[in-house]
């Protein structure tokens, strides 16, 4: 239920307010989150630490822009080619890898997002290079065109509530656990006769498809793509909101996706000491909550019950 109201509260944001700073603040979140979450399924989950995750934001927006600005497809089939183009690329790429450890398969992650990267600038005839993609159109459904950043909050908010729910419902299913398993123990897995192979492939391509679809919105978003757009700040934003909310706990990423997205704008009252001052916090946060706020939580659940025992 609560769950439910959060949702339906962040609904009504543009009811609740006409500034489009605190809508577009709220746009941001939106797909942070669903990043993060898709980052989560592969790393907390899986336990892969993968920052394959920026150059599958990247093709994702490179895709959606591409598909409507030179190929003269729509937004919507935009979306649906970068989520197909991504799972493709992820399941070439992450066939040979994940046969390789975990060590191996961080090294290329990062050296496919810094190729992604290299396309991005360098493959001027598709990408225009530097100059990046600019003036792109606002979607349209049924004829109405989400022309302003309220309607378009929308697109956001709906496309995060039906991509959490999804990966939710595939985190706490049997495959889920399974993916838990196989972070915490991938020999017994195998002992137990389950191939941890096709279920880490899957979640590779899954949260590939899902980042690309985030990636594609957020650069119609921005109404621009260019390189600047695979910047590793997304990279360390998703990064961070994993770690803080706790990989591996679901809803404790949700929250801390939220935040975080909304924690650099707060700061904003010291231009100049903003970035120490989020810093500092993140410092703090990590010391305090090595695991995360939801292995903080669990700590103090676990004490209370330990005193209520005595």
């Amino acid at each position: 239920m609560i769950v439910v109201a959060g949702a339906v509260l962040a609904g009504i944001l543009p009811l609740v307010t006409e500034s489009n700073y605190f809508i577009g603040i709220g746009v941001s979140a939106c797909i942070f989150t669903v990043a993060a979450v898709a980052l989560n399924l592969v790393y907390g989950f899986t336990g892969l630490l993968s920052f394959a995750q920026l150059g599958f934001w990247g093709i994702g927006g490179y895709a959606t822009s591409l598909t409507v600005m030179t190929f003269g497809g729509n937004f919507w089939m935009g979306l649906v080619w970068a989520a197909v183009i991504n799972a493709a690329v992820a399941l070439a790429v992450g066939y040979p890898t994940l046969r390789t450890n975990r060590h191996a398969f961080v090294i290329v992650t990062l050296a496919f997002a810094l190729l992604v990267t290299l396309i991005a600038r360098d493959w001027v005839d598709l990408t225009r290079g530097p100059l990046g993609i600019p003036g792109l159109p606002a979607p349209s459904l049924f004829g109405f065109a989400f022309r302003t950043t309220a309607s378009f909050y929308y697109i956001a908010w709906a496309f995060a509530v039906l991509a959490i729910g999804f990966l939710y419902a595939l985190c706490s299913s049997r495959i889920g656990r399974t993916l838990i398993a196989i972070k915490q123990n991938e020999p017994l897995v195998r002992a137990q006769g389950i191939s941890p192979m096709p279920y880490k492939l899957a979640a590779f391509a899954i949260g590939a498809a899902v980042t690309g679809m985030a990636g594609g919105i957020y650069a119609f978003h921005l109404k621009i793509i260019d390189p600047l757009f695979l910047d590793f700040y997304y990279m360390q934003a998703f990064l961070i909101m994993v770690i803080i909310g706790g990989a591996g706990s679901f809803w404790g990423v949700v929250a801390a996706g939220i935040v975080m997205s909304a924690l650099p704008e707060v700061l904003r009252f010291s231009n100049e000491l903003r970035m120490i001052i989020y810093g500092v916090i993140l410092l703090v946060a990590m010391l305090a909550m090595p695991d995360g706020v939801a292995g903080w939580m669990r700590e103090r659940k676990l004490m209370r019950m330990r005193a209520a025992l005595r």
